[in-house]
Protein backbone atom coordinates (compact mmCIF):
# COMPACT_ATOMS: atom_id res chain seq x y z
CA UNK A 1 0.00 0.00 0.00
CA UNK A 2 3.03 2.29 0.27
CA UNK A 3 3.61 2.43 -3.33
CA UNK A 4 -0.39 3.43 -3.95
CA UNK A 5 -0.27 6.34 -1.30
CA UNK A 6 3.42 7.57 -3.18
CA UNK A 7 1.57 7.35 -6.34
CA UNK A 8 -1.42 9.06 -4.70
CA UNK A 9 1.07 11.56 -3.46
CA UNK A 10 2.86 12.33 -6.25
CA UNK A 11 0.70 12.26 -9.06
CA UNK A 12 -2.22 14.86 -6.90
CA UNK A 13 -1.99 17.06 -4.14
CA UNK A 14 -3.64 14.85 -2.01
CA UNK A 15 -2.22 14.37 1.97
CA UNK A 16 -0.13 10.96 2.09
CA UNK A 17 1.94 9.96 5.13
CA UNK A 18 5.31 11.35 5.06
CA UNK A 19 6.62 7.57 5.49
CA UNK A 20 5.31 6.57 1.61
CA UNK A 21 8.27 8.65 0.32
CA UNK A 22 11.20 6.64 2.08
CA UNK A 23 11.80 3.73 0.02
CA UNK A 24 13.46 4.14 -3.67
CA UNK A 25 12.43 0.90 -4.46
CA UNK A 26 8.42 2.00 -3.46
CA UNK A 27 8.90 4.76 -6.13
CA UNK A 28 9.84 1.94 -8.90
CA UNK A 29 6.60 0.15 -7.68
CA UNK A 30 4.04 2.71 -7.54
CA UNK A 31 4.28 3.17 -11.45
CA UNK A 32 1.57 0.20 -11.21
CA UNK A 33 -0.45 2.66 -9.54
CA UNK A 34 -0.44 5.03 -12.07
CA UNK A 35 -3.47 4.26 -13.37
CA UNK A 36 -5.61 3.55 -10.23
CA UNK A 37 -4.71 6.97 -9.38
CA UNK A 38 -6.05 8.41 -12.63
CA UNK A 39 -9.33 6.23 -11.40
CA UNK A 40 -9.27 8.59 -8.45
CA UNK A 41 -9.15 11.64 -9.97
CA UNK A 42 -11.88 10.82 -12.50
CA UNK A 43 -14.37 9.65 -9.61
CA UNK A 44 -13.58 13.22 -7.22
CA UNK A 45 -13.96 15.44 -10.43
CA UNK A 46 -17.01 13.23 -11.04
CA UNK A 47 -18.70 13.78 -7.93
CA UNK A 48 -17.69 17.26 -8.75
CA UNK A 49 -19.66 17.25 -11.87
CA UNK A 50 -22.57 15.79 -10.19
CA UNK A 51 -22.37 18.44 -7.55
CA UNK A 52 -22.62 21.19 -10.22
CA UNK A 53 -24.94 19.22 -12.59
CA UNK A 54 -27.37 22.61 -12.34
CA UNK A 55 -24.58 24.88 -13.16
CA UNK A 56 -24.60 26.38 -16.57
CA UNK A 57 -22.27 24.43 -18.58
CA UNK A 58 -19.30 27.29 -19.34
CA UNK A 59 -19.17 27.78 -15.47
CA UNK A 60 -19.20 23.81 -14.84
CA UNK A 61 -16.61 23.18 -17.04
CA UNK A 62 -14.37 26.46 -16.10
CA UNK A 63 -15.02 25.16 -12.38
CA UNK A 64 -14.21 21.49 -13.14
CA UNK A 65 -11.02 22.76 -15.39
CA UNK A 66 -9.64 24.84 -12.28
CA UNK A 67 -10.10 21.84 -9.41
CA UNK A 68 -8.39 19.37 -12.08
CA UNK A 69 -5.49 21.73 -11.92
CA UNK A 70 -5.72 22.36 -8.46
CA UNK A 71 -6.07 18.27 -7.34
CA UNK A 72 -3.02 17.56 -9.66
CA UNK A 73 -0.40 20.54 -8.65
CA UNK A 74 -0.39 21.60 -12.66
CA UNK A 75 2.22 18.96 -12.47
CA UNK A 76 2.09 17.79 -15.86
CA UNK A 77 1.15 21.42 -16.97
CA UNK A 78 4.85 21.99 -16.26
CA UNK A 79 5.93 19.36 -18.22
CA UNK A 80 3.79 20.42 -21.20
CA UNK A 81 5.28 23.50 -21.26
CA UNK A 82 9.27 22.58 -21.20
CA UNK A 83 8.06 20.21 -23.57
CA UNK A 84 6.76 22.84 -26.21
CA UNK A 85 9.86 25.23 -25.57
CA UNK A 86 11.96 22.72 -25.97
CA UNK A 87 10.77 21.49 -29.28
CA UNK A 88 10.71 24.90 -30.69
CA UNK A 89 13.84 25.79 -29.17
CA UNK A 90 15.79 23.10 -29.38
CA UNK A 91 15.28 23.31 -33.34
CA UNK A 92 15.77 19.61 -33.59
CA UNK A 93 19.38 19.61 -31.26
CA UNK A 94 19.40 16.53 -28.51
CA UNK A 95 21.30 18.32 -25.71
CA UNK A 96 20.14 21.96 -26.69
CA UNK A 97 16.03 20.61 -26.14
CA UNK A 98 17.20 18.88 -22.76
CA UNK A 99 19.03 21.92 -21.97
CA UNK A 100 16.16 24.01 -22.59
CA UNK A 101 13.83 21.41 -20.66
CA UNK A 102 15.71 22.10 -17.56
CA UNK A 103 14.92 25.87 -17.82
CA UNK A 104 12.42 26.78 -15.00
CA UNK A 105 11.54 29.92 -17.08
CA UNK A 106 8.87 29.44 -19.33
CA UNK A 107 8.69 30.86 -23.30
CA UNK A 108 6.44 31.85 -25.59
CA UNK A 109 5.94 28.08 -27.08
CA UNK A 110 5.03 26.76 -23.27
CA UNK A 111 2.73 29.72 -22.52
CA UNK A 112 0.25 28.87 -26.02
CA UNK A 113 0.94 25.63 -25.18
CA UNK A 114 -0.67 25.51 -21.79
CA UNK A 115 -3.15 28.31 -22.95
CA UNK A 116 -4.75 26.04 -25.96
CA UNK A 117 -4.61 22.59 -23.41
CA UNK A 118 -6.66 24.48 -20.49
CA UNK A 119 -8.84 26.57 -23.62
CA UNK A 120 -9.61 22.59 -25.20
CA UNK A 121 -10.41 20.98 -22.08
CA UNK A 122 -12.76 23.63 -20.92
CA UNK A 123 -14.02 23.89 -24.06
CA UNK A 124 -14.48 19.87 -24.55
CA UNK A 125 -16.35 19.82 -20.83
CA UNK A 126 -18.70 22.50 -21.29
CA UNK A 127 -19.93 20.33 -24.84
CA UNK A 128 -20.19 17.71 -22.94
CA UNK A 129 -23.56 18.11 -21.32
CA UNK A 130 -24.07 18.56 -17.22
CA UNK A 131 -23.15 14.55 -16.69
CA UNK A 132 -19.85 14.20 -18.44
CA UNK A 133 -18.60 11.40 -16.55
CA UNK A 134 -17.16 8.99 -18.58
CA UNK A 135 -14.89 11.23 -20.13
CA UNK A 136 -13.89 12.43 -16.71
CA UNK A 137 -12.89 8.98 -15.93
CA UNK A 138 -11.32 8.04 -18.93
CA UNK A 139 -9.20 10.65 -19.39
CA UNK A 140 -7.02 11.18 -16.47
CA UNK A 141 -7.12 7.50 -15.83
CA UNK A 142 -5.86 6.50 -19.60
CA UNK A 143 -3.06 9.48 -19.04
CA UNK A 144 -1.68 7.67 -16.11
CA UNK A 145 -1.68 4.43 -18.11
CA UNK A 146 -0.10 6.33 -20.67
CA UNK A 147 2.58 7.32 -18.12
CA UNK A 148 3.28 3.72 -16.97
CA UNK A 149 3.31 2.51 -20.68
CA UNK A 150 6.28 5.11 -21.63
CA UNK A 151 8.35 4.44 -18.92
CA UNK A 152 7.70 0.72 -19.62
CA UNK A 153 8.73 1.01 -22.92
CA UNK A 154 11.05 3.98 -23.51
CA UNK A 155 14.38 4.60 -22.68
CA UNK A 156 14.86 7.58 -19.71
CA UNK A 157 17.25 9.79 -20.49
CA UNK A 158 18.22 12.21 -17.92
CA UNK A 159 20.99 11.21 -15.15
CA UNK A 160 18.91 12.16 -11.58
CA UNK A 161 16.10 12.73 -12.69
CA UNK A 162 12.55 12.55 -11.27
CA UNK A 163 11.71 9.25 -13.14
CA UNK A 164 14.53 7.53 -12.63
CA UNK A 165 13.64 5.27 -9.89
CA UNK A 166 10.39 4.02 -12.16
CA UNK A 167 12.80 2.79 -14.74
CA UNK A 168 13.45 -0.28 -12.56
CA UNK A 169 9.29 -0.82 -12.46
CA UNK A 170 8.32 -4.08 -11.66
CA UNK A 171 7.49 -4.89 -15.66
CA UNK A 172 5.05 -7.59 -14.81
CA UNK A 173 2.69 -5.52 -12.35
CA UNK A 174 2.33 -2.69 -14.69
CA UNK A 175 1.25 -4.77 -17.60
CA UNK A 176 -1.45 -6.31 -15.03
CA UNK A 177 -2.37 -2.43 -14.58
CA UNK A 178 -2.44 -1.27 -18.36
CA UNK A 179 -4.06 -4.61 -19.26
CA UNK A 180 -7.12 -4.32 -16.24
CA UNK A 181 -7.29 -0.66 -17.77
CA UNK A 182 -7.50 -2.00 -21.05
CA UNK A 183 -10.58 -4.34 -19.74
CA UNK A 184 -12.21 -1.13 -17.71
CA UNK A 185 -12.37 1.02 -20.97
CA UNK A 186 -14.14 -1.99 -22.84
CA UNK A 187 -17.02 -1.34 -19.72
CA UNK A 188 -17.96 1.97 -21.63
CA UNK A 189 -18.61 0.37 -24.79
CA UNK A 190 -17.78 2.83 -27.81
CA UNK A 191 -16.65 5.84 -25.78
CA UNK A 192 -14.17 3.28 -23.94
CA UNK A 193 -12.80 1.75 -27.34
CA UNK A 194 -12.80 5.33 -28.78
CA UNK A 195 -10.76 6.61 -25.87
CA UNK A 196 -8.21 3.77 -26.08
CA UNK A 197 -7.96 4.05 -29.48
CA UNK A 198 -7.30 7.69 -29.62
CA UNK A 199 -4.96 6.85 -26.28
CA UNK A 200 -2.66 4.65 -28.66
CA UNK A 201 -3.08 7.28 -31.04
CA UNK A 202 -1.23 10.00 -29.30
CA UNK A 203 1.26 7.75 -27.03
CA UNK A 204 2.65 6.21 -30.28
CA UNK A 205 3.05 9.16 -31.90
CA UNK A 206 5.04 11.53 -28.72
CA UNK A 207 7.07 8.31 -27.60
CA UNK A 208 8.56 8.41 -31.60
CA UNK A 209 8.97 12.26 -31.53
CA UNK A 210 10.77 11.30 -28.11
CA UNK A 211 13.04 8.62 -29.51
CA UNK A 212 13.93 10.34 -32.85
CA UNK A 213 14.74 13.98 -30.77
CA UNK A 214 16.20 13.17 -27.47
CA UNK A 215 16.68 8.59 -27.59
CA UNK A 216 14.11 8.39 -24.74
CA UNK A 217 11.94 10.06 -22.79
CA UNK A 218 12.46 12.82 -19.46
CA UNK A 219 9.94 13.68 -16.70
CA UNK A 220 8.88 16.75 -18.92
CA UNK A 221 8.27 14.85 -21.62
CA UNK A 222 6.07 12.16 -19.92
CA UNK A 223 3.80 15.42 -18.42
CA UNK A 224 3.51 16.32 -21.91
CA UNK A 225 2.25 12.80 -22.66
CA UNK A 226 -0.27 12.68 -20.09
CA UNK A 227 -1.69 16.38 -20.75
CA UNK A 228 -1.45 15.79 -24.58
CA UNK A 229 -4.08 12.07 -23.74
CA UNK A 230 -6.68 14.21 -21.74
CA UNK A 231 -6.58 16.70 -24.12
CA UNK A 232 -6.75 14.64 -27.24
CA UNK A 233 -9.30 12.09 -25.23
CA UNK A 234 -11.97 14.98 -23.92
CA UNK A 235 -12.37 16.69 -27.68
CA UNK A 236 -12.55 13.10 -29.10
CA UNK A 237 -15.22 12.21 -26.61
CA UNK A 238 -16.94 15.47 -27.15
CA UNK A 239 -16.54 15.39 -31.00
CA UNK A 240 -17.80 11.45 -30.92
Amino acid sequence: MRALLLAIGFLTRLPVPVHAYDDVRTKAASLAWYPLVGVLIGLLLGVLAWLLRDTPSMLSAALLVAAWVALTGALHLDGLADSADAWIGGMGDREKTLAIMKDPRSGPAGVVALVLALMLKFAALASLGPTPWAALLLAPTLARAGLAALFLTTPYVRSGGLGTALADAPRQACGLALLLTAVGCALFGGRGLLALLLAAAVFGIWRQACLTRLGGCTGDTAGALAEMLEVALLVGLAVR
